[in-house]
């Protein structure tokens, strides 16, 4: 039978019992401590029938989170690993890259400097036995290879591999080990000038991984750069203040940090920056969130940075994790972040309200990524940057350049090829088969963009793998895709052949962002902007 019980209740009495270490309430949290005691010992012992009570205090802590605001969240101690696993920069495993393709295991690259790269096991290699137990054509799933193939630093795991050209399976025993996982995606020179430097989230290893891209683009001449945080939820707060600390100059405000229990903190420049001078634009868009959102509006307040885009998602909360007895964790917002004008760009939310998560599509549904008219900013949040320019707290930061979303490539034929993995699937299928010749015909990402084309032939098998896929070629679909979808098999077939890199090189071809970064530079924007570049 399930227990059904006023979670709210309970969530005000158990919430207070892990606040007993906290000075400010510890003689209110006693007394309900108390209370809560007693009520799960009455569960325990007259309840009709048997409680999980893991569970429902576990979901009294969810409940109770849900009432504060919409970034404080439970973890249990099982998640708690993964769930830190993206920011701390690694994980335990044997440091590989895989697809699934014809229900069987593909390695699609070695991460370099793990143990399967030491091994020898190559891109193209097929995973059919691990741990001598078959894994082909039993309908395997990600999350299963994952169970199978992550482990603790130091174990052991066997692999059988079927690579092209060899008569017999190929066993190796590979020894798991820490594995690095990268936050910048890409790192490249996008005109004889200008570098271009995409990060994902903010680590443990951003600003390490930052400035070793910024030395080499340096190296190549870069005089400006192009920093695309589109998309990136945030992360770390120290490691975006660092990266700020890279752009600003010494003793400039980077953000401050104040709450109730929260004495406040400024944080600002040093003197160590690797890019204080020279011109410098940010892409953001309604993905960009957190940490991205504290680089951005220290460079807008201070007119260091030309910001291109649409507006962020507006997250100005801080949170902070505390340890539960039991592995688990809270992390509870203790703070709001304000730029260096004084702006916080925490968006508007009621306790428990679940609007909070439907903001985004509510500005696809009002318009706002196609037309900046639609957003309304408080006057009463009106702030200035360091030149003058007016900007706003209270809704994320609004770019200097608007972009709206790009629509004109986009087809329901072109969403059929993705749902079915078409695009994907091809481009595996024909690295896999064609692998040697192209590395040996484009000695890198560069010379593989200048020259590659897609034959005839090569868009025919590509449409009969969709028709395969029951994706039935649609010819206006087709038409106003087509741009679209050769960029995109360009661009997948450049990463299966080297890595993320090579597919920005290819795929921001068409990306509006870039483009408009790239004008900017030369039409007297930063100008008009009041935005000196240094």
């Amino acid at each position: 039978m399930k227990l059904k019980i006023n979670l709210k209740f309970l969530a005000i009495v158990l919430g207070l019992t892990f606040c007993l270490n906290v000075p400010v309430v510890k003689a209110q949290s006693t007394e309900q401590g108390q209370k809560l005691d007693a009520l799960l010992n009455m569960i325990q012992y007259a309840y009709v029938d048997s409680v999980d009570q893991k569970k429902i205090s576990e979901d009294a802590i969810r409940a109770l989170l849900k009432e504060l605001d919409p970034h404080s969240i439970y973890i249990s101690a099982d998640d708690l690993k993964e769930t830190n696993e993206p920011l701390v920069g690694k994980f335990e495993g044997v440091g590989i890259q895989f697809n699934i393709l014809d229900d069987t295991i593909m390695v699609t690259q070695t991460i370099s400097g793990g143990p399967s790269e030491k091994l020898g096991i190559r891109a193209g290699d097929r995973i059919v036995k691990i741990d001598d137990a078959k894994v082909t054509n039993i309908g395997i799933k990600n999350n299963d290879v994952l169970k199978k193939l992550r482990g603790d630093k130091g174990t052991k795991v066997k692999v059988a591999i079927a690579r092209r050209g060899s008569p017999e399976l190929l066993d190796y025993t590979i020894t798991r080990d820490k594995i690095p996982l990268f936050s910048v995606d890409a790192t490249y020179m996008a005109s004889p000038t200008v570098g271009y430097i995409k990060i994902s989230k903010f680590a443990d290893s951003t600003v390490d991984e930052f400035k070793e891209g910024l030395a080499k683009l340096k190296e190549q001449g870069m005089k400006s750069i192009i920093l695309d945080l589109t998309s990136n939820g945030g992360g770390y707060l120290n490691r975006a203040i660092e990266l700020a600390d890279e752009f600003l100059s010494n003793g400039k405000r980077v953000v401050y940090t104040e709450g109730r229990n929260s004495v406040r903190q400024d944080s600002y420049a040093t003197s160590t920056g690797g890019f204080e001078t020279g011109k410098v634009i940010v892409l953001v868009d309604e993905g960009s969130a957190s940490a991205s959102e504290i680089v951005t509006g220290a460079l807008q307040d201070w007119d260091r940075a030309l910001v291109i885009g649409r507006r962020t998602f507006a997250k100005g909360l801080v949170q902070k994790p505390f340890p539960l007895p039991d592995g688990s964790a809270v992390r509870l917002t203790i703070a709001r972040y304000h730029t260096p004008s004084g702006r916080c760009i925490q968006k508007h939310y009621e306790p428990g309200d679940e609007n909070y998560e439907m903001d985004l599509s509510n500005r696809f549904t009002h318009g706002e990524l196609y037309s900046p008219d639609s957003i309304k900013f408080i006057d009463s949040l009106k702030y200035n940057t360091n030149a003058g320019r007016i900007v706003y707290g209270g809704g994320g930061i609004m770019p200097d350049v608007f972009i709206p979303l790009d629509t004109s490539m986009s087809s329901k034929y072109y969403d059929n090829l993705r749902r079915e993995s078409v695009l994907n699937d091809f481009t595996y299928a024909y690295v896999d088969e064609h692998r040697a010749d192209l590395l040996k015909s484009y000695t890198d990402v560069f010379a593989f963009k200048q020259n590659f084309t897609l034959t005839d032939d090569f868009m025919s098998k590509f449409m009969a793998l969709a028709e395969k896929k029951n994706v039935k070629k649609d010819e206006k679909g087709y038409a106003t895709s087509e741009k679209l979808i050769k960029t995109q098999l360009r661009a997948l077939i450049a990463r299966d052949l080297w890595n993320t890199n090579a597919y920005y090189v290819i795929i921001n071809d068409i990306n509006p962002f870039l483009i408009k970064a790239l004008q900017a530079f030369d039409d007297h924007t930063f100008e008009k902007m009041k935005i000196a570049g240094n």
